[in-house]
């Protein structure tokens, strides 16, 4: 009993002695909340808003006729079209690899798995420039497949095949890069039960996996898209700019800024702004849409 006592009043003595305040890291003053509030509207004003309002003034400025007259121009057209061609192949082919790269990464072990983790993030970490570089260097008059390509009559570079091929290099990434955290983080718990059930793994595949991931893939594909159709460095480089054929959005803004038509590249230019509007109004409700079903799923 002495001893029962003897601790209970050490604990007394410890509690009675005064221990430091310590804040909570959210518990910061109103001041300091309100001045990283100010500075993070600052910086977004600064370099989003403000370049984008601008934008829309020059464009819009001159009357929506002239606005039109700039988009509905011959080689304005042959831009849009062209970008949006590039952008149906290119995206359709990273879905495809975005989620044969993720079920492969997530469902399976295999020497070199880490390798080609790295290799899918290649694209992030090399200028797009050098995608067209590379591009040319294949497939050029001078270059190591550009001999073979004349005899049989292929055209890759300085055309639309060369121009496809940069883009999916450049763009590959997205679509598996967002399925694979989610689909980790999903498991195999009910493949395993479509498996043990009988399903077959085209089953697995399309009535399983598919429907539980289906807004990280949809996000991906947004992403993937806007990059695509944005997409200025590598496309530049393997295009040869000619003017009504190999040239998109971006690369048609840049001539007729080079061209000092000021007005009608920033008209050009702002199907890019309204495109990304769009894709950020998308992005948002896939967002709201994926947090609803992981709840949904949590809840479960």
């Amino acid at each position: 009993m002495d001893a029962v006592a003897t601790r209970h009043a050490a604990a007394a003595r410890a509690a009675a002695v005064p221990r430091p305040d310590f804040r909570r890291a959210t518990a910061d003053a109103p001041w300091v909340r309100r001045l990283l509030t100010a500075v993070a509207l600052l910086f977004l004003a600064a370099f989003l808003l403000v370049p984008a309002a601008a934008v829309l003034w020059e464009a819009l400025r001159g009357g929506l006729q002239l606005w039109w007259k700039a988009v509905s121009e011959p080689d304005a057209l042959s831009a849009i079209r062209l970008t949006l061609l590039v952008a149906a192949i290119a995206v359709p082919l990273n879905t495809f690899f975005g989620v044969a790269a993720a079920w492969s990464l997530t469902r399976f072990r295999f020497r070199g798995q880490n390798l080609l983790l790295s290799l899918i993030d290649l694209p992030f970490g090399v200028s797009p420039v050098i995608a067209g570089m590379v591009t040319i260097l294949l497939f050029g008059a001078q270059g190591i497949l550009g001999a073979w390509c004349q005899a049989h009559g292929i055209r890759i570079a300085f055309a639309v095949p060369g121009i496809v091929l940069a883009t999916v290099f450049v763009t590959f990434p997205f679509v598996a890069r967002e399925l694979i955290p989610f689909m980790q983080q999903l498991g195999t718990e009910e493949e395993e039960a479509a498996l043990v059930m009988g399903a077959s793994g085209w089953q697995i595949l399309t009535r399983v996996t598919l429907p539980n991931v289906r807004w990280s893939l949809f996000y991906g594909v947004i992403l993937c898209n806007a990059r695509a159709m944005g997409e200025f460095g590598a496309v530049s480089v393997v295009s040869g700019h000619i003017r009504g054929l190999t040239n998109t959005i971006p690369l048609h803004v840049e001539i007729l800024y080079n061209e000092y038509a000021f007005r009608a590249s920033f008209a050009v230019a702002s199907l890019l702004f309204l495109l990304a509007l769009v894709t950020l109004v998308v992005k948002k409700t896939v967002e709201w849409k994926q947090a609803a079903s992981r709840a949904s799923r949590s809840a479960a």
